[in-house]
Order: structure tokens, then C-alpha cells, then sequence
């Protein structure tokens, strides 16, 4: 059933109810009809009172969100302002060079593993 098929009345219904996903809900976790919550709407209208404790309150809490990043990157910012870059620099060299050491010891390592531990010759590889 397409919503041209509906009443008006029906269909500003189901826009009302996805306008308040908490009175969704509601309705899903009490277990009434729709018919119930349809009747207090064409009774008392969307402005009354009582669907005002199923609006949601998300913009608080995105405005929460937004000053918490807000301090957070104010807090990066200050951050940066106190840093030394050539300290930076200089420990990322070090950290490179250790790095590039380590790689080193690696390789040698695997060098002398496949060179000095394996008997080369195939046909010795079966005699007790």
C-alpha cells in the first residue's frame, strides 16, 4: 500500500511518529496499538504538551560534543605551540638510525642462518 493510498490524516500521522523516534519507541516497548497514540493525535494536535516527553534532546548533547572537541583541539594547539621541533627532529633521527640498526642485526642474522646451519650438499642429507 503506497501512502497516496492513505488517508492525509494517516500519512501526517507516520510523518509525526518518524518525526519522535522516542514516541516509536514507546509504542514497540508498551505494546499499544497504534490506534491509541493515532486518536490522541487527531484529538489533541502536535503541539500539545503531552508529546512533549517524546522529544528527543539531541542537540544538547551534540553541542556537548562539539565543545569537548573544541577544547580538545585548543588543548593540541597549545601543545604545539610549546614543542621544540629540532628536539623533535633530532629524537626522530635517533629512532631512525636504532631502527635501521636493528634491521642490520636482522639481516646479518638470517645471513649466517642460511649460510653455516644447513649442510648444503643433498645426498648427505639421508645418511646416518
Amino acid at each position: 500500500m503506497n501512502e497516496s493510498d492513505l488517508h492525509p490524516s494517516v500519512v501526517n500521522f507516520k510523518r509525526f511518529i518518524n518525526k519522535h523516534p522516542k514516541l516509536l519507541k514507546e509504542i514497540r516497548r508498551s505494546g499499544k496499538s497504534l490506534q491509541v497514540y493515532y486518536e490522541k493525535w487527531a484529538l489533541l494536535g502536535e503541539e500539545d504538551s503531552y508529546w512533549d516527553q517524546f522529544i528527543e534532546e539531541k542537540p544538547e548533547a551534540e553541542e556537548d560534543g562539539d565543545k569537548k572537541n573544541k577544547e580538545l583541539f585548543n588543548q593540541f594547539l597549545k601543545m604545539a605551540e610549546n614543542m621544540d621541533i629540532e628536539k623533535i627532529q633530532k629524537q626522530a633521527n635517533q629512532l631512525s638510525n636504532a631502527i635501521t640498526t636493528v634491521q642490520e642485526i636482522i639481516s646479518q642474522f638470517q645471513s649466517t642462518k642460511s649460510t653455516g646451519t644447513f649442510n648444503q650438499n643433498p645426498i648427505n642429507w639421508y645418511r646416518d
